[in-house]
């Protein structure tokens, strides 16, 4: 169990290393859902499922849907295409889907090996309680983190919109 937690760990950690030092933002958006997935694992090995799945879910999911549709809102012209067209080549998944393939066998491993004791040691929680919890004492948290959310997005419509158009209308110019 200390194994695949401290695997998991270094993966978490070097994908997140290369998500902040990715030129190609296609590119550390794919480590950044490596990250998400090892910190599940983590969960998941530390007795936390429903947490794990939560993970993946709402940041490896919702989250990072989000992210990419900002980023083609953004449209950043001719550039950000040859960018996307040289991310599609089979060489930029490499480093991705190793990572992937490791916290993969980890996880048929806590599974097969270790007798999913994980799971058979954990509380049932259901999603009543999870709800009760969130809006009961982390109201003001989850309010405030769907605030920041969504100033997130109307900052990054705002940098994307403003750039369209002739600038022949910006100074008055009737050529």
């Amino acid at each position: 169990m200390n194994t695949v937690f401290y695997v998991s760990a270094l993966v978490a950690i070097l994908s997140t290393v290369l998500v902040i030092t990715r030129v190609n933002v296609v590119h550390a958006l794919l480590y950044l859902i490596v990250s998400f997935f090892s910190l599940a694992l983590i969960f998941f090995a530390l007795g936390a499922p429903f947490v794990a799945a939560l993970e993946i879910i709402i940041y490896a999911g919702a989250i990072m849907v989000l992210f990419v549709f900002v980023i083609m809102m953004l449209n950043l012209g001719q550039r950000s295409r040859e960018e996307e067209r040289l991310s599609l080549e089979p060489k930029m998944w490499i480093g991705p889907s190793l990572l992937a393939g490791v916290l993969f066998s980890e996880l048929i491993y806590l599974i097969v090996y270790t007798g999913n004791t994980a799971v058979s040691s954990a509380v049932e929680i259901t999603p009543k309680q999870v709800g009760i919890a969130l809006f009961g004492p982390y109201a003001i948290g989850v309010e405030l983190a769907s605030m920041l959310l969504l100033a997130g997005l109307v900052g990054a419509y705002h940098l994307g919109a403003g750039r369209t158009g002739n600038s022949s209308s910006v100074t008055g110019d009737k050529t």
